[in-house]
């Protein structure tokens, strides 16, 4: 019988950041599933580049068929790019101090290895059919995964727990997102003569630092750290020669409201922000385009099941700041919870880590969910 920690050094082993098929690890997947008696389907698709994804949905017995689920988890199989240079070993799970290192440990193959950890210390025959497992692609690139999978009616579910790093408190309300890109066109002279130019990154420059600034709300929700809605200009580019006055820069922009704001608001107020700008520097042109503006989610913290997770792993409910697939799994189920074994600040670098005392205690939860 495989241990969880068994189970996610053999996950961590596959390379499986964006920009690659997914399918070894979802093959890992069905093959261990499979040999416990679980049905799985495959849902294949190709990305922007044309490389293949992999979308997978996995029931107990013959019940692969079914649309309804009562208590889905859903656990992405995509991890963020690594440089094999600054983490030597990422693909090797190492144990030091009670944690487990590696590549995706946390987010979220430490989740998948204790699920599958759990199915495999289950008599089957105890094991409810109206649980499902959802494996997605592509989520550290915008939940492509899930967009293509729930794009068809093949799922519905009562309760869906979405598997993120929360250090197992449950997540009952997530900030949304936003993104947009800002391009500044001003007019290019050589930098002897400023007078006869407009500089765009100088218009570029004010309006970040009014970005940075931002308070055009005073909504705040304690469950979120911070907890009011976040902004961020991420990438910069402008100007062709340092001896030459910038004609273009743009630049991106992105903004996490809090559930009870409506994203668009943001975007109303970029806008407005473009507008004030354009005319405060004569001779520069602010465009702003808007590429996504979703909702956050919430739900009661109160549920039958978030007292069940709370009492279980000791944590009180809270928010999350990150991006999850909660967003697009809310679409189909009455309630979604994020949770997860790990640490989101480990995530994402070399230091990502999972402590083995939380992935035993999930997947021991996850055997006695998998019970009802």
């Amino acid at each position: 019988m495989r241990s969880a920690t068994d189970i996610l050094r053999e996950l961590v082993s596959i390379p499986s950041v964006s920009s690659m098929s997914n399918r070894p690890v979802i093959e890992a997947a069905a093959r261990m599933l499979e040999g416990s008696g679980w049905t799985t389907r495959q849902f294949p698709y190709r990305d922007a580049g044309g490389v293949e994804k992999v979308n997978l949905i996995a029931r107990p017995g013959h019940q692969a068929a079914l649309t309804h689920a009562d208590l889905a988890f859903v656990c992405h199989t995509d991890t963020v790019p690594f440089i094999p240079e600054a983490w030597l070993g990422a693909t090797v799970l190492e144990e030091r101090s009670g944690f487990l290192h590696g590549c995706g440990a946390c987010d979220v193959k430490g989740s998948l290895a204790g699920i599958l950890a759990a199915v495999f210390q289950t008599e089957a025959v105890v094991i409810d059919d109206s649980v499902a497992l959802i494996l997605t692609a592509d989520e550290e690139v915008g939940c492509v995964g899930a967009t293509h999978l729930l794009a068809e009616p093949v799922l519905r579910a009562r309760t869906v727990i979405v598997c993120e790093p929360t250090s197992l408190r449950p997540g009952v309300a997530g900030k949304g997102y936003g993104l947009a890109e800002v391009r500044v066109v001003g007019k290019e002279a050589h930098s002897a003569f400023p007078q006869q130019g407009s500089s765009a990154i100088y218009a570029a420059a004010k309006m970040m630092l009014a970005i940075e600034s931002n308070k055009h709300t005073a909504a705040s929700n304690e469950l979120f750290d911070p907890p009011w809605t976040t902004f961020n200009v991420g990438t910069v580019h402008g100007g062709t020669a340092k001896n030459i006055v910038p004609g273009e820069c743009h630049f991106l922009v992105e903004w996490r409201p809090i559930p009870d704001e409506d994203p668009a608001a943001a975007a109303g107020w970029l806008k407005n922000l473009a507008e004030r700008t354009q005319h405060e520097n004569p001779g520069c042109a602010v465009y702003v385009d808007i590429r996504r503006a979703e909702a956050g989610f919430a739900y009661s913290p109160d549920s039958p099941l978030v007292r069940t997770l709370s009492a279980r792993f000791g944590r009180q409910p809270t928010g999350i700041s990150f991006g999850s697939e909660a967003t697009r799994f809310a679409k189909i189920a009455d309630e979604v919870v994020v949770v997860g074994p790990g640490d989101m600040h480990t995530a994402h670098s070399a230091r990502e880590c999972i402590a083995i005392a939380e992935l035993e205690a999930w997947t021991e939860c996850v055997r006695r969910l998998l019970t009802r």
